[in-house]
């Protein structure tokens, strides 16, 4: 049974993609995948019950999918390119294709652990991408080839850990970096009452109020972040500018941030 946030992102998500036959039937296929639904449940028990982490299951595979979307739709507006149309090789439509693979699937890593959950999350969402392409682009292999190519691109470069270099996998590091409110918090902080280290990233993440994305004023996408108390710079400065900082996307982002009733800090 799904939650009633996992609904509600999936109800967003559809809302996003209303100009895209081929995405809107791509995010239907994969919200009733059972297997991909049970993937993402497994790894977030273990992300939260046994590792002590935050959200890495299927509400956070959900925003971060979400906000790519979001961020791509923001790209295009302002007449941005992604990398496949550049090199005359994609659509539009190919590229968000690959960042809603990417997005849906780039924790499943984390069923195994969080050392090296990047590249274990494509060997475990491999063998989805090619059924659910099949489905999408069966006498299509060109198709088929590129966007599982982007997608795997961007699971493998979420954690700023490895070199990237399309448009579209910098999307998805920087919307995954954007998940970090503090609903992602409240399910470890209430399960794991004895301090250890690493928790600075729950209570900073704990801090965050609200995240808003947008278009920017000089530049194609504005992320504004709100804050209840100043610990929550450190999941800016730690885990979101060090992935903005690593992305082929950075040029089109500008990104504010501050404590609430005070005045934002300007990062980008």
């Amino acid at each position: 049974m799904k939650s009633i946030k996992e609904v509600s992102l999936e109800s967003k998500i559809l809302k996003r993609l209303e100009h895209s036959k081929v995405c809107t039937e791509l995010v239907n296929y994969l919200f009733a995948d059972d297997e991909l639904q049970e993937m993402q449940d497994y790894a977030n028990n273990v992300s939260i019950k046994r590792l002590g982490y935050n959200d890495h299951g299927p509400v956070h595979m959900r925003q971060v999918c979400a906000n790519s979307i979001k961020m791509l739709n923001l790209l295009r507006d302002c007449g941005i390119q992604t990398s496949l149309e550049k090199e005359e090789i994609g659509t539009f439509e190919d590229s968000m294709c690959a960042i809603i693979l990417a997005g849906l699937m780039h924790d499943l890593g984390m069923m195994i652990g969080r050392q090296g959950h990047e590249d274990m999350s494509v060997i475990l969402a491999k063998s989805i991408i090619e059924r659910t392409l099949m489905h999408l682009f069966p006498d299509n292999l060109h198709k088929r080839v590129v966007i599982k190519s982007l997608a795997i691109e961007a699971i493998v470069g979420h954690m700023a850990s490895k070199k990237i270099h399309s448009i579209e996998a910098g999307i998805i590091l920087i919307a995954d970096g954007c998940d970090m409110t503090k609903g992602r918090a409240r399910i470890p902080m209430a399960l794991n009452k004895t301090p250890k280290v690493g928790d600075i990233h729950k209570y900073s993440a704990n801090a965050i109020e609200r995240i808003g994305i947008h278009h920017g004023e000089k530049k194609p996408i504005r992320i504004d972040i709100e804050m209840s108390g100043e610990v929550g710079f450190f999941q800016i400065e730690e885990v979101l500018l060090t992935k903005i900082e690593s992305s082929p996307a950075k040029q089109f982002v500008e990104l504010y941030a501050g404590v609430q009733g005070q005045e934002p800090k300007c990062y980008l």
